[in-house]
């Protein structure tokens, strides 16, 4: 990108994670900006805008506008010129937002898990001037693009393209809980509840396959501390089609302490034939387990595989990411981790090197990790750099 432009940034939904997005952008841009907050309700944009106004030490000015659902056409002199759209909605938004971007012919990305969503954007997208980069948050997102980069590193190291497991897993925890659900919401309850029921893609025995959520209890320890993981939907992004054939076995899991997914197995053995799964089990949730704001963010990706004297072989990276200040103001664990590949992804969007649909397997994992805003958040003391023989690597990609 030319370092005398200023790019026109749109976040859509002023949220945490929408504010969060604005304030890293103000921080830790290597480009001009200027930035625009849009919600459905204007006072709540209004506040964003300011939040990121007053915690950005740089001088950058966000300017809020109205953003109402269902009218397409509204404030659409906001959206002429823009150069990016960052679409913090709720995924069900995710098609009318893009089909707005590639009206106005701008980049876009988004934070959606949902399936359906994304293959609605897909199709969408995949003859776009302009780039789109789906399901570009935590999980799915920098998590996956963290896999990727232990597989290339497993490739470079142990000379073997065919591995027996690629693991990646998330837990947005608190650092304590109480019984019986050992657990404490840090993001959206109903975005906690729809993982846990709707399918998850996996890859078994060298072939893509759907297995029920909650299907594939086990426990890990990490770092000390066990931790229960479970099937949810919507992590894995597209490395099943990309490692199919590849990796034996892949999955994507969430982390919970010890107890939680029994208790969870427990409501849902109790939801009514007449009544939705998804809204019975917010609901019960919602009336015995606390929001808390001081939160962390659990991660953990290992690739294993036999090298070429059949010893068996593993890669793995963990995290433990708290609250982390930002400017003069200080972010929760699941705002950082969530808008840093955002706000990496739209960086990569802007230099112009991409268009059409972007998937997550398609990122170059030694651009991404070492781009400034995933450095400020996942590797704030050093960057991650892959030996050149390793950014040669090649992730095939199934058809």
């Amino acid at each position: 990108m030319s370092e005398h432009k200023i790019n026109k940034v749109i976040i859509v939904g002023a949220g945490g994670i929408g504010r969060a997005v604005g304030l890293l952008l103000a921080e830790y841009a290597d480009f001009k900006i200027s930035l625009f907050v849009g919600d459905r309700d204007l006072l709540t944009a209004g506040e964003a805008a300011g939040w990121i106004n007053e915690g950005n030490t740089k001088e950058i000015h966000a300017t809020a506008f109205q953003f109402l659902p269902g009218y397409e056409n509204q404030d659409s002199n906001c959206f002429t010129n823009a150069d990016i759209i960052l679409d913090c909605l709720p995924g069900t938004e995710a098609p009318r937002m893009g089909a707005i971007a590639k009206r106005y012919g701008t980049h876009y990305v988004n934070l959606t898990e949902y399936v359906n969503e994304t293959e609605q954007l897909q199709r969408l997208s995949k003859d776009a001037e302009t780039g789109f980069i789906l399901q570009s948050g935590l999980a799915p997102g920098f998590v996956n693009i963290l896999a990727q980069s232990l597989y290339k590193k497993f490739v470079v190291k142990y000379k073997n393209e065919q591995v027996e497991y690629i693991g990646m897993k998330v837990g947005a925890l608190t650092e304590h809980a109480e019984s019986p659900h050992f657990y404490g919401f840090t993001w959206s309850p109903v975005g906690v509840a729809t993982e846990y029921l709707k399918n998850a893609w996996i890859v078994d025995d060298f072939k893509k396959k759907t297995v029920p959520s909650l299907s594939g209890r086990e426990t890990l320890i990490i770092n000390g501390i066990s931790y229960e993981e479970d099937y949810t939907s919507g992590g894995a992004a597209d490395l099943p089609d990309v490692f199919s054939g590849i990796a034996k076995k892949l999955d994507y899991k969430t982390l919970r302490y010890p107890g939680h997914y029994k208790w969870i197995q427990s409501i849902l053995d109790q939801v009514p034939e007449n009544e939705e799964p998804v809204q019975f089990l917010e609901r019960h949730m919602l009336s015995v387990i606390p929001s808390i704001e001081e939160d962390i963010v659990v991660i953990y990706c290992v690739v294993k595989g036999f090298d070429r004297s059949s010893c068996l072989r593993s890669l793995e990276k963990a995290f433990k990411i708290g609250p982390i200040k930002v400017g003069k103001a200080t972010l929760r664990a699941i705002q950082s981790t969530t808008a840093a590949p955002m706000a990496e992804c739209a960086r990569m969007l802007l230099s112009g090197k991409y268009k059409g649909t972007i998937l997550q397997s398609y990122i170059d994992p030694l651009e991404f990790l070492n781009g400034p805003f995933v450095k400020a958040v996942y590797f704030p003391d050093h960057a991650v750099y892959l030996p050149k023989e390793m950014r040669n690597a090649v992730v095939r990609v199934a058809v």
